[in-house]
């Protein structure tokens, strides 16, 4: 497994504000998005390690783990992860009320990396098991359910835009999970006999999927609508115009810019938003917001223009 050095990925320091790592990586994620890059595997291979990475750093209990571990995540990674498991259901860790026992561990092992993120942030920030008591294995003969088990699943925006069907194996089997258009962002799946297996031929326990949507570079989710920003330069500001803009489902609309647009001006396109209860045809709105970009390096020329027109405007 190999260290990644987020912060090298996305060209900051280590001590960046959130501000600028926001900043950062929505400057890469625009010039590595796979819809800017149609069939460049090493585009989309560099726009998963800024994603992981802005994952990491942009949340602040994360980011505070992942600067602790530093030189020493090898030491952590021989230690075996959080609780030094070799096989997933072997071990067991008493939970210090004096005979009951309880799953802990990195369930990303389970899944081969169903979020779409490297080994090594699985192995920090991944999945875990939804803690609860199974009872004594070793004292009691009767049957007993096994223990439940959580984890995350990562999706794109797009992903979860329009749905998707998620593949993965489980011991030895392989599952399937259908995701509906619309998914929010925390909504909780559960699987049935998923989990851990039961004791004394007990039934499994189930899996709970907790569903994180992946920030995305030009879209934000707000309940059933959707935020674009939107950079316009400030003659079309200025002076109006169309821009181009791509959907999540790969579509092209014209964004049509009225003239002496204000900086942060939102425009509204209804029903083009997030779907609502996978129901592709109810859908919430889209609201584009203006970011105005004030031209740099001024040319001599262009400086006396402005200057001239500064002076009409007294």
């Amino acid at each position: 497994m190999e260290y990644k050095d987020y912060y090298k990925t996305l060209g900051i320091e280590k001590d960046a504000t959130q501000e600028e790592i926001k900043k950062a990586y929505r400057k890469l994620a625009m010039k590595f998005h796979p819809d800017r890059n149609p069939g460049d595997k090493s585009s989309e291979e560099k726009f998963k390690e800024i994603t992981e990475a802005n994952e990491v750093l942009s949340d602040p209990d994360k980011r505070k783990k992942y600067d602790q571990l530093g030189s020493n995540w090898k030491q952590y990674q021989h230690a075996g992860g959080a609780n030094g498991m070799n096989d997933i259901f072997s071990q067991y860790n008493r939970d210090g009320s004096g005979g009951s026992y309880q799953y802990q561990g990195d369930i990303g092992d389970l899944f081969g990396n169903i979020g779409g993120f490297s080994d090594f942030f699985e192995s920090f920030f991944g999945g875990h098991s939804r803690q609860r008591s199974a009872g004594n294995p070793f004292s009691q003969a009767q049957a007993s359910k096994g223990s439940d088990l959580e984890a995350n699943l990562n999706l794109t925006l797009e992903e979860a835009f329009n749905g998707v069907q998620k593949q993965f194996t489980v011991n030895g089997k392989t599952i399937k999970v259908n995701i509906e258009p619309g998914t929010h962002d925390g909504k909780k799946l559960r699987l049935r006999n998923i989990g851990a297996p039961g004791n004394r031929g007990g039934a499994n326990g189930d899996l709970y999927l907790n569903i994180h949507i992946i920030e995305h570079p030009f879209y934000e989710v707000k309940g059933d609508d959707l935020y674009y920003n939107l950079d316009v330069d400030l003659y079309t500001a200025v002076l109006g115009g169309n821009v181009q803009i791509q959907t999540l489902d790969n579509k092209k609309i014209n964004i049509i810019i009225p003239k002496e647009t204000d900086n942060g001006k939102l425009l509204k396109l209804k029903k083009i938003g997030m779907p609502r209860s996978g129901n592709v045809n109810d859908k919430g709105d889209l609201y584009v917001r203006i970011l105005v970009q004030i031209p740099k390096k001024l040319s001599k020329e262009e400086k006396k223009l402005f200057e001239k027109l500064a002076e009409l405007r007294k």
